[in-house]
């Protein structure tokens, strides 16, 4: 080969490794564990006190799991050893089974908001539970649950009171992400207590999908919308959702998507500049062959990093609901993971 062809060809192999890094960040990423023991969770967030991380995720009671590393769990006891006599009164069949918790630390105490609900209605309500310590073995260590938050009832309401999750805007005024199927997710402000809901109820919609209501969420179709969590970023806030169907392992569809705004309440634009309340949001992660649907994320920056955490259900082990962390990339003011660019 004479120089000059070997010069065109390095130049071709340079052009086409940049164009592959380009090409890696434009794509939704494959999956892949953070974790080394991948436990099985369903809608899990995290959070750090000291040198422990906990996750909080559905289960009896709400399930927790706690590490050193982020990498290998160990099983705690449940926050609620029995079902709450609200809930029970509230939600007729309601045992203890409890959903989607969130948690969050504000002004010395950690606040965990959580769902309970008659599966597949909107018969459902968002409580609040409060602790000084996330520690099992301190002294001061013990739940205090000041019970609903919000309610939704059929035939009243075309929203959905569960996937809670608490935000605080650029002003320190809190708010209440929540919302599954039905007309979408919803915002509201709460008091600076942070378990009852300002006066007067304002209602935003933040993200909704398209759906015709005479039908039964079971076959919705492409208006499975749900687990909303907000994560301001630099000067925006960032809202992710999941579309689609969990909970049917090999079947599943899950995947995650986002928007964002310049203000807690929206309106939140995808990629291509489409609204999500009116159907819009970009794709951050779906699932493939190993992992099937991935979704009901949250977001949390450690060590100077952001991590997405979610669940995924594994092809390997019959579709069963695992744990992922994976790294986010910040790439033009959007958040990517799975696949890195080439260095």
């Amino acid at each position: 080969m004479n120089l000059f062809r070997f010069f065109i060809a390095k130049q071709f192999v340079v052009v086409l490794a940049l164009f592959s890094s380009v090409n890696a960040f434009a794509q939704p990423g494959n999956p892949r564990p953070f974790n080394d023991t991948l436990i099985s969770v369903h809608d899990p967030v995290i959070i750090r006190q000291d040198s422990t991380y906990y996750i909080f995720c559905t289960g009896q009671g709400i399930a927790v799991f706690s590490s050193t590393d982020m990498k290998h769990w160990k099983k705690e006891k449940a926050v609620f050893p029995g079902a709450q006599d609200w809930a029970v009164k509230a939600i007729p069949g309601f045992r203890g089974h409890v959903w989607a918790p969130d948690i969050s630390y504000y002004n010395g105490m950690y606040y965990l908001y959580y769902s309970v609900s008659a599966f597949g209605k909107n018969t459902s309500a968002i409580g609040v539970a409060t602790n000084k310590t996330l520690d099992p073995s301190a002294p001061n260590f013990k739940w205090t649950d000041h019970g609903r938050v919000i309610q939704s009832v059929p035939g009243r309401d075309m929203w959905n009171a569960i996937d809670p999750n608490l935000i605080m805007d650029e002003n320190k005024i809190p708010w209440l992400a929540f919302g599954s199927f039905w007309n979408g997710i919803k915002l509201v402000k709460l008091n600076d207590d942070l378990t009852t809901v300002s006066q007067p109820e304002i209602w935003h919609t933040v993200a909704s999908r398209k759906r015709d209501f005479i039908l039964p969420d079971s076959v919705a179709g492409d208006a499975a919308i749900e687990g909303p969590f907000i994560y301001k970023h630099d000067n925006y806030y960032y809202l992710f959702v999941s579309f689609d169907y969990c909970c049917r392992g090999e079947k599943s569809t899950y995947k995650m998507m986002v928007g964002k705004s310049e203000k807690v309440t929206g309106p939140y634009i995808d990629r291509d500049g489409v609204p999500l309340n009116l159907g819009g949001g970009s794709v951050v992660l779906e699932g493939n062959k190993d992992w099937f649907g991935v979704g009901h994320n949250a977001v949390a920056a450690f060590n100077g990093s952001d991590y997405l955490v979610y669940h995924a259900y594994d092809a390997s082990d019959n579709g069963r609901s695992k744990l992922q962390i994976e790294k986010i990339t910040w790439v033009n003011g959007w958040p990517f993971v799975g696949r890195r660019p080439a260095l």
